[in-house]
């Protein structure tokens, strides 16, 4: 029987539902596992997710694309908040709750703990220079706003979301709040204040942190 017009965008089903849902869980396993411990066997995700390891490497044919990808979607996370926060008419809070939002989801504790366990791809590159673009424009109107001190530069949010990222307690919940605690702090540190002292330097420069992406073998 033909299909009806307007019925091609039904939700997946059967075993395309499935091969979703695996997906997914395989992820959140993956990221829970390396995060924990980057050499961890593939196995272990396996174990962690509940399935068979054919069925994870019929959809990750090695740990380093399970890497890449569980990196990959962070910085998809990452753009996705930065384009909604340029969307946003007032600038200072506009850059406050980006930096929050992606304190929340943990997208840096990737960066901290993956970062030179895989080989980039070209996309991820382009991805990544799209982020930085962004992140500047959000950075600049930061700084026109007048509230974000002038000797800040856009590197600066890159440590900042590391140091948040570093705070991790064995409660998850309490991982949030004192996450949410420190950023708090620093970005008061990074107000402008009539006696605000200077900034002890040199500032981090623009691509001075990329040599951890190097693959280390």
């Amino acid at each position: 029987m033909p299909t009806s017009p307007g019925k091609t965008d039904l939700p997946l089903a059967g075993r395309r539902a499935q091969a979703a849902r695996n997906d997914e869980v395989i992820l959140e396993a993956a990221r829970a596992v390396f995060l924990d411990d980057p050499k961890a066997p593939i196995a272990a995700v396996a174990e962690r997710a509940g399935v068979g390891i054919s069925a994870l490497y019929r959809r990750y044919a090695s740990k380093e694309a399970l890497l890449r990808q569980l990196c990959h979607d962070g910085l998809r996370r990452y753009v996705a908040e930065v384009e909604a926060a340029l969307a946003e008419p007032d600038e200072w809070a506009a850059f406050a709750g980006f930096l929050a939002r992606v304190v929340d989801a943990d997208v840096h504790s990737l960066t901290v703990h993956l970062a030179g366990t895989f080989t980039p791809t070209e996309e991820m590159g382009r991805d990544a220079m799209r982020a930085n673009e962004l992140a500047t424009a959000l950075f600049e109107r930061a700084h026109a706003s007048g509230r974000l001190r002038a000797d800040v530069v856009v590197q600066d949010l890159g440590l900042v979301l590391e140091a948040c990222a570093a705070v991790r307690v064995p409660d998850s919940e309490r991982t949030r709040e004192l996450r949410s605690r420190q950023l708090a702090v620093l970005l008061a540190g990074l107000s402008t204040t009539p006696d605000t002292d200077p900034l002890p330097g040199p500032a981090p420069a623009a691509g001075e942190f990329d040599w951890r992406w190097r693959r280390r073998e």
